[in-house]
């Protein structure tokens, strides 16, 4: 694929990883809930201390109006402009204590984003982009989990097929038409 966001590697990586990227245009395609189902089914074989498992999802197609406005609502406005225009709304949780024994699960948000990576990777896999949002009422997000207060949102997740940048505003569309950058291996990699 040769689009601005794919970026050259210094070294060989597979192109799951380089082709994933987090647009803000999104197609009108729905994503099929088998397609959407496998995305859940990657995320579950997750590594996690203890085995436990402590990701939660909550999950809404566009199609279900009622189901999808209601993570629409969760978003702050900047997300909602575009996020709302997505095949799916995710909202990320999870446990923050082990099921086994029910003391606090130190590494909860470590296993999410174990899980979290999977499922953007799945999506990545059928052509379908992700885009990960810290930007959302995160009480609200979690009583949607109607938990006893141990399962808490950590973010949201956008999911879609591509879709046109000259449909987004100027601004989000400068943004979606510019490259990627990362910092230099060295600068996070000490060699002993």
């Amino acid at each position: 694929m040769s689009h601005i966001k794919i970026p050259n590697t210094k070294y060989n990586v597979n192109s799951l990883f380089v082709d994933r990227w987090s647009p803000r245009a999104f197609s009108e395609k729905s994503i099929s809930t088998e397609d959407l189902m496998s995305m859940f089914e990657a995320a579950s074989w997750a590594a996690s201390a203890m085995n436990d498992q402590p990701w939660r999802y909550i999950a809404a197609q566009k199609e279900n109006t009622e189901s999808f406005n209601q993570l629409v609502d969760c978003l702050n406005p900047a997300n909602q402009i575009w996020a709302k225009n997505a095949a799916v709304l995710i909202i990320s949780g999870m446990s923050t204590i082990y099921s086994s024994n029910q003391k606090p699960n130190g590494g909860a948000m470590h296993d999410l984003g174990l899980a979290n990576q999977n499922l953007i990777l799945q999506a990545q896999s059928k052509n379908i982009y992700s885009h990960i949002m810290g930007g959302f009422d995160k009480e609200k997000a979690t009583s949607l989990f109607n938990s006893d207060g141990t399962i808490v949102a950590h973010c949201m997740i956008a999911l879609s097929y591509l879709g046109d940048p000259e449909l987004l505003d100027e601004t989000l569309k400068q943004r979606e038409l510019t490259g990627r950058s990362r910092r230099p291996i060295e600068d996070f990699v000490t060699m002993l």
